[in-house]
């Protein structure tokens, strides 16, 4: 039975787990350690080390490793297999693809070992087994802590030369304006990935702090959740519009935490997209993701079993 170890390095943890070729976990495979701001480079070597290891412990007897696919938060350098997650400041051109080759490579493994952005992952994820089955023009994206995506085109991933093409969340989104945390307000990340969209709404009068509070205020009927989801709707929306003017995707799949805030943040999104002078724009389907959290693993398990796609 050939399978995959899939990684997944995010900003706040980092899992690892036993993928098959039907994209279905191996179950007692799947590990998580954390990560963080404030995590060191031996914290996160600690915790990426931690959990390769206990996945490969967990080998059923008779299957056969064949490759580790990576999907980490971005900017990357796919060539050199570097990675700079803008929310771990520790790792900066940190050689991720590397450090867990030889993690691999200390358990007796010889091969291969691939790094891609996590929006390319997931994007795979929903192409191979999520709501993108079939459609060979789509953009999947993330909208959580922040903004993340990858792009299938034609049938093929679109990862660009450094391994960064499809981060949706670094486009301007016109006069719409956020935080100026990566010192570019107009940033769709900057507006609209849950903490930014309750930052908003608390320079409004909203007193709560987290996403799943403005949530519950919003099914509530509280006048600035409402409108703080009004405003990420159509912050995502436009940035839908423009990457679809460009791309003439047909669908467009979105999971992430914040994504789950309300339905009514796609009706927004959608709305946009309906007002849209281009018919060819206005096709563009929007829609849940299809996968559970074990999405962004199953995507990471992609990179290897689905390599044929990848440039």
């Amino acid at each position: 039975m050939p399978l995959a170890l899939a990684v997944d390095f995010g900003g706040t943890k980092v899992e690892a787990a036993l993928v098959d070729t039907d994209g279905r976990l191996i179950e007692g495979s799947r590990h998580r350690m954390p990560t963080g701001r404030t995590a060191t480079v031996a914290d996160l070597e600690t915790s990426v080390g931690g959990v390769v290891r206990a996945a490969i412990d967990a080998l059923p007897e008779g299957a056969a490793l064949v490759g580790v696919g990576i999907g980490c938060a971005g900017p990357i350098d796919r060539i050199r297999g570097l990675v700079s997650p803008l929310n771990v400041p520790h790792w900066r051109d940190y050689p991720l693809r590397d450090f867990i080759a030889s993690v691999v490579e200390d358990a007796g493994l010889d091969i291969p070992v691939t790094l891609e952005m996590d929006g390319v992952a997931i994007t795979m994820a929903e192409h191979w087994v999520g709501a993108a089955q079939g459609v060979d023009n789509v953009m999947g994206m993330v909208v959580s802590t922040g903004i993340g995506g990858g792009l299938i085109v034609g049938g093929r991933v679109i990862t660009g030369p450094t391994g960064n093409a499809g981060h949706i969340g670094h486009v301007e989104v016109g006069d719409l304006i956020g935080d100026d945390t990566f010192g570019n307000p107009s940033a769709l990340e900057a507006i609209a990935s849950g903490p930014h969209t309750v930052a908003w709404a608390r320079r409004q009068g909203f007193t709560g702090t987290t996403g799943e509070e403005l949530a519950a205020a919003y099914a509530a009927g509280d006048e600035v959740a409402r409108a703080a989801i009004a405003r990420t709707g159509e912050a995502v929306g436009r940035a839908i519009a423009s990457a679809t003017a460009l791309l003439d995707l047909e669908l467009v799949a979105i999971g992430g935490g914040f994504s789950h805030a309300t339905p009514d943040l796609f009706d927004h999104m959608r709305k946009v997209i309906a007002d849209h002078y281009f018919p060819y724009v206005r096709k563009v389907r929007i829609v849940p993701s299809a996968l559970s959290s074990e999405g962004p693993l199953i995507g990471a398990a992609a990179l290897i079993h689905r390599a044929n796609l990848l440039p």
